[in-house]
């Protein structure tokens, strides 16, 4: 599977690796940010991309489900040094985050009842606003308009009256019908051909090796149960269902390792407001899972198997859809598709604001009030993720003391 890319200049892997440890190292605030770090980096200092294919590959990462940013940073990586270029570029700018969230999934285990004590609550808390506020982000972006907020709101419905992950799959595929029927879209004539080549035979083996294992897993494991295998395939699904940005995947994993036992509800959103306090991607929560929970794999073993099963469909599809992306986003019914599944993606995250955030996270009126305060940091005041964490951390345990 050799790539067929335009000539041009490449980068050593150590250049790749270095650029974007650097970035998985600074880059805080959500996936935004990060592709506003990366437009920094790569289109203005490096000159690496020009501003017209930097804003094609922003579209066909959001096309695709996954992490935006990783996406952007996949195919950046795999322009500048192949294959292998995409591995070092995911590497440097996702590992920084995973190893951190990993470390403090040993401290919260280390800490017996760590999970009772105040501080830890806060982090509880602080996820209330978070939530809230990329709920409030996306319904503005993603469901600006009656047809789509009501597409959103039905979503959440379905999930919250079916809170498995199946109820999340028929909330993304009512989206999805919704999007084909309903939201028709002008696709816009003036675009740039991406100059990421790689050969159709190529993109079409990558492509079905993703179906493959997104199909085919569910189908090994109930001829031949394995936890293992059940870990893997928990992850790799989320991974290939988010649309929509990193919080989306809260609910998808909440309703795979919570309802079995594998993560405590304590513990999952403990990390999960640990995770908005590292730069990187969100999506590495999941080496925090792997590592936090009870049957194993757990540990280092079990973080590195949630992390690799969760990012994996993300090269596939980058990799895979580039031969066809140029033709696809010429079809008026995929956009249409994509704007209802955007919008259904935002009923999803509606829905774990209710639960687990909410029902997990606010238990008194001082838990609401610190929620509402760090809301008015991260929404008004446009304070750091992570300043408004440690904040959140501190009021917990001060709360926990009175």
């Amino acid at each position: 599977m050799a790539s067929q890319q335009t000539p041009g200049p490449h980068s050593s892997l150590g250049e790749v690796l270095r650029v974007f440890l650097r970035l998985g190292l600074t880059s805080f605030g959500g996936p935004i940010a990060h592709l506003g770090y990366f437009r920094t980096e790569f289109v203005e200092r490096r000159k690496w991309l020009d501003e017209k294919t930097y804003a094609d590959l922003i579209a066909l990462s959001q096309f695709l489900p996954g992490p935006a940013s990783t996406k952007v940073g996949i195919a950046v990586g795999f322009f500048r040094a192949g294959y292998a270029g995409a591995l070092t570029a995911w590497a440097g700018f996702t590992l920084p985050s995973a190893l951190a969230l990993v470390l403090f999934a040993y401290g919260v285990g280390r800490f017996g009842d760590a999970l009772g004590s105040g501080w830890l609550h806060g982090l509880k808390v602080v996820a209330v606003a978070v939530v809230a506020q990329a709920v409030l982000g996306m319904m503005r972006s993603l469901a600006p308009d009656r047809d789509r907020a009501t597409v959103a709101v039905a979503a959440a419905v379905i999930v919250l009256a079916f809170p498995t992950a199946w109820g999340q799959i028929g909330a993304i595929i009512l989206g999805f019908a919704a999007g084909v029927t309903m939201l028709h879209v002008n696709v816009p004539a003036d675009h740039v051909s991406l100059p990421l080549k790689v050969g159709r035979t190529a993109g079409a083996v990558l492509l079905t090796v993703f179906f493959a294992i997104l199909l085919g897993l569910p189908l090994l494991i109930a001829v031949v149960p394995n936890h293992s295998l059940e870990l893997f395939e928990a992850f790799y699904r989320a991974g290939s269902l988010v649309f929509g940005g990193g919080h989306v995947v809260l609910p998808l994993l909440q309703a795979s390792v919570v309802p079995p036992g594998w993560v405590s509800n304590d513990a999952f959103l403990a990390g999960y407001g640990a995770a908005q306090a590292v730069p990187g991607p969100l999506f590495t929560f999941a080496a925090y899972l792997g590592a936090v929970m009870g049957p194993q794999p757990n540990g280092w073993l079990g973080a590195t198997l949630s992390l690799v099963a969760m990012f994996l469909p993300s090269f596939f599809l980058t990799i895979g859809a580039l031969p066809f992306w140029d033709e696809l986003r010429r079809r008026p019914a995929a956009q249409s598709a994509l704007r209802g599944v955007n919008a259904a993606v935002v009923g999803l995250l509606l829905a774990a604001l209710y639960n687990p955030v909410w029902t997990s996270g606010i238990s008194s009126g001082a838990d609401f009030a610190l929620a509402v305060a760090g809301f008015l940091l991260l929404f008004m005041w446009k304070v750091p993720p992570w300043l408004v964490v440690v904040l959140s951390a501190i009021g917990g345990a001060a709360i926990a003391k009175l």
